[in-house]
């Protein structure tokens, strides 16, 4: 694995963790949003990885090119944010302003706790992604000075 391909998978762990961490933050500050109807009602979010991965030709005895078994991953791609089909709260309280004909409220179907979990991990990735391209810049500084 070259320190190009290196770069791109931290760079791309970097993008995927912070798009989880912004997702986390607003399912967090939308986590007591109150509506009167299910359809207004703040839905938390997550994001969707993939691993982006890579085929691989090698040449064989013929001079042929050929397709090496397997791919390999060289990053993660966000797919897009999909929404948490958890159920929303439903809460009992006549006198709240949002309170619907019934005396219902709903509230985001948000765990602070899964979002808290969701975000120490995400900011440990990131933090993790900025060490492993600190460490291919070193190498690659280390490298070029090799020759003087």
């Amino acid at each position: 694995m070259s320190l190009t391909n290196v770069f791109d998978i931290a760079g791309s762990g970097m993008n995927a963790q912070s798009i989880r961490l912004n997702t986390t933050a607003s399912n967090i500050a939308n986590a007591e949003s109150a509506s009167s109807s299910v359809d207004e009602t703040y839905r938390a979010r997550k994001p969707w990885f993939a691993v982006m991965q890579k085929e691989f030709m090698s040449v064989n005895q013929k001079g042929e090119f050929q397709q090496l078994e397997g791919e390999t991953g060289v990053g993660v791609q966000v797919l897009g944010i999909v929404e948490k089909d958890a159920p929303l709260q439903q809460r009992f309280q006549p006198d709240h302003p949002m309170a619907n004909e019934d005396g219902y409220v709903y509230y985001p179907n948000v765990n602070v706790v899964e979002e808290m979990t969701d975000m120490m991990s995400s900011s440990r990735s990131y933090q993790m992604n900025v060490e492993v391209l600190k460490t291919a810049k070193q190498m690659l500084q280390r490298t070029l000075t090799l020759g003087q």
